[in-house]
């Protein structure tokens, strides 16, 4: 095995985010940084030493690398990985004592599910790019998105399980329309993120809750929007837009064909009936 040099030359600045590929078989020796490191298998697979710990590498692993940790990786294929590096003492303060903290806890490797692997597959997508448009001139975007991506792994981390399953991914299926509905807009959008086709996603989704993703969507939706109606005094167009409709005669026709009524209609009679129980109680 060959050993594979890692002190590149990297721009000042808190936050960093660079490509490091490793050949098969190529091996970086026990090392540690000053900086906290994540590291997001692109491609290939490998292992991983962290402290006395080993692990495998496959796609969408994520290394969470605390400071002073020793580490070791070997290639057992080309290996391409994305190494976010940052100094949190250039960071908000706030970034430190609620998201820093939570997340790197403990060095480790996160297996992504395929949800997760897809968000934070879009946050490093534009990190590089806002690291590319802006360099030196607009830092604030390289940490804004930083604390974005943190607060997603904080979350992650919280309710971490991983399984394989088609009803497991039925279930990640579901929990990601009830987090994302207000910018679903279809299928194959969905599909895409599961790594499967609109077919195969249909019928596990229609196997576990005997309902497609997309009529399951509209129902959060709806339900949303009854909650909006009756506890605020929002517009209809407000309450469109918040809930993920892309027009206002879309939002109209949906909400009377699974309902019954209009949201007006729907707003009024909820409202009496709440009325009425309370001044007869």
């Amino acid at each position: 095995m060959s050993l594979v040099r890692t002190g590149k030359q990297k721009p000042k600045g808190a936050v960093y985010l660079y490509e490091n590929k490793h050949k098969e078989k190529n091996y970086i020796h026990s090392h540690f940084h000053y900086t906290h490191q994540l590291l997001y298998v692109l491609d290939g697979k490998g292992e991983c030493e962290l402290g006395k710990q080993k692990h495998t590498l496959a796609s969408d692993n994520l290394l969470i690398i605390r400071p002073l940790t020793h580490h070791s990786i070997v290639a057992q294929s080309k290996m391409t990985m994305l190494v976010l590096e940052f100094d949190e003492k250039q960071l908000p303060v706030e970034y430190r004592h609620t998201l820093i903290a939570d997340v790197f806890a403990r060095s480790e490797v996160l297996r992504l599910n395929l949800f997760k692997g897809s968000e934070v597959r879009q946050l490093l997508r534009r990190m590089l790019y806002e690291q590319l448009q802006y360099r030196d001139r607009e830092k604030i975007g390289l940490s804004l998105l930083l604390g974005e991506l943190l607060l997603l792994l904080k979350r992650t981390k919280k309710g971490f399980t991983y399984q394989n399953t088609n009803e497991w991914r039925a279930a990640a299926l579901k929990e990601y329309i009830e987090n994302n509905y207000y910018q679903l807009s279809r299928a194959e959008e969905l599909a895409a993120k599961m790594g499967v086709s609109s077919r195969y996603m249909q019928q596990i989704f229609k196997d576990a809750y005997d309902t497609t993703p997309m009529r399951y969507l509209t129902e959060v939706r709806l339900n949303r929007v009854k909650k909006l109606l009756i506890e605020t005094d929002l517009d209809m167009v407000s309450i469109c837009f918040e809930v993920g409709f892309e027009s206002l005669p879309t939002f109209y026709r949906v909400f009377k064909k699974q309902v019954g009524v209009s949201p007006l209609v729907y707003k009024h009679t909820q409202l009496s009936q709440y009325h009425h129980h309370h001044v007869s109680e």
